[in-house]
């Protein structure tokens, strides 16, 4: 959705929910499946070390063909067009929106958020979002868990640069949400995602920003300079609680470009767009998990489950204790490590079907013996039933069959499943009345 004409900011347009749909977002990713993005990712980390001559060579020439997903500069960028310095206010420019009745004030809901990391030197994009405070004043709210609190804490000096960047391509814009894992380059991920190297600009105070963004906003944060930020109607469909205190970015200039595109994105109650981008890390990132877990089959975050609240895993079990096992490995990886609530379910039950999913709960689960629960955790730092922020509890549900080591000494029952040759003389009859393939239905076992 495009407004052309905003009260009270002319010249300026406002953008809206481009990531309306996983079929938008394949088609502006080039992409026939999102999961090629991950699968291009494990193929460079897993590949066999080079042993003969000819693998060597093999090498060098994938190495030169990985040139192309690396990032580059550019000597000029569309957004250098218009000017702006701290003392002509440019924050009250942006056409940035209050979304609920009782945020605390206009927010940038997708700002792209760079930081460089002091360790390693690589770049950070993270969508956090920004409460503004005046013209040239605001606060970002970057959790404790993200990459940006990270490098944050991590620098030396007092003052730590930041840059904005609004607008960008799809690839570029979805690597800001996405868990890249540290001390991994977000750009180098955004080329991997968008099949060709990203275009960066440097800013005076030496941060790389995409060149071919709409508005860049160039500043920094002084250490332990904090105010309150919030409240914020967020995407667990309630306002935050408490009001906590963030970094304030003073911002040193802005930059846009002539006729330029404000885009922001609205959270609250699901479903709404963040949902759609939480299934699409779905399936970007399955790969890597299918990569340090294989016996995963597939995940799900169901987009009523907002992300962080409810995941469902499907696994090839083949020991004891295996479902608590994925729960665990899950619970220590990267972003996932937030989730509240996981389910594990055997390779037969499909993770997206929710009813699938409920039968296996209550059909495969004594509560007893296949629920876990731990207390006193990390957890999302929005999850408004924790004890405290970002720290409460997290719930683990093992849906598989059990072996007879897990059940007592005693073998699961066997499955109702029906005749073979029934089942092939019903198919022949429907074909017979209804010229057309039999309807298929979810059957275990597959």
């Amino acid at each position: 959705m495009l407004f052309t004409r905003v009260k009270g900011h002319p010249g300026w347009r406002v953008a809206g929910n481009l990531f309306r749909g996983l079929d938008t977002l394949r088609g502006a990713l080039g992409l026939e499946r999102l999961e090629e993005a991950g699968e291009r990712l494990v193929g460079i980390a897993s590949r066999a070390p080079p042993m003969g001559l000819g693998e060597k060579l093999r090498a060098l020439r994938e190495v030169g063909e990985m040139g192309r997903y690396m990032p580059r500069k550019a000597r000029r960028a569309g957004f250098t067009e218009n000017v702006v310095e701290a003392s002509g206010a440019p924050l009250d420019m942006l056409p940035a929106f209050k979304t609920w009745p009782r945020d605390g004030g206009r927010y940038l809901t997708f700002p792209l958020v760079v930081t460089r990391s002091p360790e390693h030197g690589t770049f950070n994009l993270g969508v956090y979002r920004v409460m503004l405070v005046d013209g040239s004043r605001a606060v970002i709210h970057w959790q404790i868990h993200k990459r940006g609190a990270e490098d944050y804490e991590a620098s030396r000096g007092d003052r730590v640069p930041v840059a904005i960047a609004i607008g960008s391509d799809p690839a570029t814009l979805f690597t800001g949400v996405a868990p890249v894992p540290p001390p991994m380059d977000k750009y180098l991920f955004a080329g991997l995602l968008r099949g060709r190297g990203v275009e960066l600009y440097e800013l005076p105070n030496g941060l790389l920003v995409p060149a071919n963004a709409e508005v860049v906003i160039e500043g920094y944060v002084r250490r332990g300079e904090l105010a309150p930020e919030g409240p914020f109607g967020d995407h667990w469909g309630y306002y935050d609680r408490p009001v906590e205190r963030y970094p304030v970015l003073h911002v040193e200039r802005m930059y846009y470009r002539s006729d330029p595109i404000y885009y922001g994105s609205v959270v609250g109650l699901p479903p709404l767009e963040d949902a759609v981008i939480g299934k699409a890390v779905e399936r970007v990132f399955l790969p890597l998990i299918r990569m340090l877990l294989p016996e995963v089959v597939d995940v799900s975050f169901p987009e009523y489950g907002v992300f962080q609240g409810l995941m469902v895993v499907s696994i090839r079990k083949r020991f004891p204790g295996h479902a608590k096992k994925v729960m665990a490995a899950l619970w220590g990886l990267g972003q996932t490590s937030l989730t509240k609530i996981i389910v594990v379910v055997d390779h037969d039950v499909d993770p997206h079907d929710l009813n699938q999913v409920v039968w296996a709960v209550s059909a495969n689960v004594d509560p007893a013996r296949d629920v876990v629960v731990i207390g006193n955790s990390h957890t999302d730092a929005l999850d408004p039933a924790s004890r405290a922020p970002s720290y409460g509890g997290k719930l683990g549900i093992d849906a598989t069959r059990k072996l007879p080591e897990e059940n007592w000494g005693r073998p699961w029952p066997e499955l109702v499943a029906e005749d073979p040759e029934t089942r092939r003389r019903a198919d022949e009859l429907y074909r017979r009345i209804f010229r057309s393939p039999p309807r298929e239905v979810w059957r275990l076992g597959g």
